[in-house]
């Protein structure tokens, strides 16, 4: 279809509905909303670890680096299970704020949403029922030799194998890609940049003010090392080899997964910067490899806190990535919990699919009270004191 106006969109949400707000490629995320607008969702959680997220300081996603070993199994955990009395592992102390989960698990459990959640390379076992896509975790970016290139190869064919599988089994359900990776923000940093984007200074954080002197330092020397080992070509890079040397296992799973479903369905891509990432790959891949995928069925998603961080520059990311990025207008200002006005001071801003699991709520008719309202109880079940 042509390219949709406010308008019309307005009149298709309906008076008083939650529409997202767009950036980047305007013209497309409008048309992907007009099409999926009403329409459910399915949503894959893709689990990875990097030892980039054990380096202190870097994330927010945890208070400890050693909580950080135990993030995504947390978080997965209250994903699947939501509250319980007794979990193996309980959501892990942040700096501030409460995980993003909360979102997350709101939305599956309050809409419905079929769940499957990926172990793309985890340093520890997972405690749930997860699908293993054959990973492992990465080095640190900063060795330059983050992931084998047979483990990267292997993880973009089983993404590939997964993004079909799970199109074809609900063909009238677009698929809502989420990821949990501690320090995801920093090998998002370091992918798009070995493809040749201008991302310093771009991406964000888990902090309030995003530190993007430290990242670039990891960052510039993993880039380094992998042009002295010969793995990074100068001038065209094959984004198998970025992954390879400088990535991390989420990042080309997902890949594969949005390619291959975005042949037979809708894809939200759901995250910020790390998602972004993701979306260049998948251009990469195309042009180097010849992995045809629909642009027009795919969009990224995540949170205004993400979209609108005066710390970063997620919307003019999109823009140079010509991507089509969706924000919830979601707001926790007005929550009677600390943990979570903490997000309107810049704390966590979004993971594990928050963002996007917010967006698809709001293509259901979910308002913004509605979604603070099944966030805060399933606070409450949690964290009755807090």
């Amino acid at each position: 279809m042509g390219d949709v106006d406010d308008h019309q969109l307005d009149d298709k949400w309906g008076a008083g509905l939650t529409l997202p707000r767009r950036y980047g490629n305007l013209a497309q995320g409008d048309r992907w909303l007009w099409q999926f607008q009403g329409q459910r969702s399915q949503f894959a959680c893709v689990l990875g670890f990097t030892e980039t997220g054990l380096i202190p300081g870097i994330s927010a996603a945890g208070a400890m680096p050693a909580d950080r070993e135990w993030t995504a199994i947390a978080d997965a955990e209250f994903l699947y299970h939501g509250p319980q009395p007794h979990p193996r592992f309980p959501l892990p102390p942040l700096v501030a704020g409460a995980s993003p989960t909360l979102i997350s698990r709101a939305v599956v459990m309050g809409c419905n949403l079929p769940l499957h959640i990926f172990n793309a390379g985890l340093r520890h076992a997972p405690t749930v029922p997860c699908i293993d896509l054959g990973g492992t975790p990465a080095r640190c970016v900063s060795t330059g030799s983050a992931l084998e290139l047979q483990t990267v190869l292997r993880l973009l064919q089983t993404g590939m194998d997964w993004g079909d599988r799970l199109a074809q089994s609900q063909p009238d359900a677009y698929l809502l890609i989420g990821e949990c990776v501690v320090g995801g923000t920093t090998t998002a940093l370091s992918v798009l940049s070995a493809l040749g984007w201008n991302a310093l200074g771009k991406v964000n954080s888990s902090h309030p003010t995003c530190n993007h002197t430290q990242k670039w330092e990891i960052v510039s020397a993993g880039l380094q090392r992998a042009a002295a080992q010969g793995s990074l070509k100068p001038g065209d890079p094959d984004p198998l080899a970025v992954v390879a040397a400088v990535g991390d296992p989420m990042q080309i799973a997902v890949a594969g997964m949005a390619i291959a479903a975005s042949r037979k369905t809708g894809v939200l891509l759901a995250g910020g910067t790390q998602m972004l990432a993701v979306y260049a790959l998948m251009q990469s891949l195309q042009q180097h490899h010849g992995l045809e995928w629909n642009a027009e069925q795919v969009a990224v998603g995540t949170t205004r806190w993400v979209a609108e961080d005066p710390t970063g520059d997620t919307a003019g990311l999109a823009a140079d990535l010509n991507a089509p990025l969706l924000a919830t207008p979601l707001s926790f200002a007005a929550s009677r919990y600390a943990s979570l006005r903490a997000y309107e001071q810049g704390y966590v801003k979004e993971g594990v699919g928050a963002g996007g699991c917010a967006i698809a709520a709001h293509l259901l008719g979910w308002h913004n009270a509605d979604l603070l309202s099944a966030v805060e109880t399933l606070l409450h079940i949690t964290a009755p004191k807090n």
